[in-house]
């Protein structure tokens, strides 16, 4: 399995984002990590070798992002006003920078995005903001809701961060058109929050899969359980 380590430098950022590529060839997919998580976490704890088989076959290609949670959501040091200020020129990053790249680097018009826990935040605060960019939402033991970390503190940012608060306002088209899969277990403390978004969608009739396991947690094994599952269906 081809694997690569490269460094991306971010002029929304105004630093390098590291990543490692798996594979080949095939169709693009970015994978978030978990809480101040970094860029190899997948890689540390199985996740990429539970989607080995799919890479070497070349249906699909992993890129795993580094985040920046230290300086935005989890940046306790900052006031709420910077940490959500950062977070989204993380964001920006990804949409006018990296994402493109990417699709150039796979001849893809879209990208599907995927992580576990708080990247499940991640990919799919990405996917709801910036549909249009989006082919594939994969979410497993993911929340939603970022105001627990804003002490209190709401405005616009905040608001259009938060897609339990801007989502049932969205109507983009491609919302309709995308591949949505919300993993979780029945004894994952993040169930009520995934119930909570797939009520969101059913709401506005949008297609997904809410997907309850009967065994596991909020941990890797059930994670990587589901990973390879999901990537099939691209």
């Amino acid at each position: 399995m081809n694997e690569q380590y490269l460094t991306y430098y971010s002029h929304h950022l105004n630093r390098n984002v590291e990543m490692l590529i798996f594979g080949h060839w095939g169709y693009p997919v970015l994978v978030f990590p978990t809480t101040l998580g970094r860029y190899y976490q997948a890689k540390d704890h199985q996740l990429v070798a539970a989607a080995r088989p799919l890479i070497e076959q070349g249906k699909i290609k992993l890129y795993c992002v580094d985040s920046i949670d230290a300086d935005s959501w989890y940046g306790k040091h900052l006031h709420p006003s910077a940490r959500v200020h950062n977070a989204n020129q993380y964001y920006l990053f990804l949409h006018d920078e990296l994402v493109p790249w990417v699709q150039r680097q796979c001849n893809a018009p879209r990208v599907a995005v995927s992580g576990c826990s708080f990247g499940g935040y991640h990919a799919a605060n990405f996917a709801f903001r910036y549909p249009y960019k989006v082919s594939h939402l994969f979410t497993m033991g993911a929340a939603f809701d970022i105001r627990m970390f804003m002490d209190g503190y709401y405005d616009n940012n905040v608001y259009f961060n938060n897609p339990p608060d801007y989502l049932p306002q969205s109507n983009d088209s491609n919302l309709w058109n995308m591949d949505i899969v919300l993993g979780t277990c029945q004894a994952d403390f993040c169930r009520p929050a995934n119930e909570r978004l797939s009520s969101i969608l059913s709401h506005k009739n949008i297609r997904h899969w809410l997907d309850i396991r009967g065994y596991g947690t909020h941990d890797w094994p059930v994670w990587r359980d589901m990973f390879p599952q999901y990537l099939s269906r691209i």
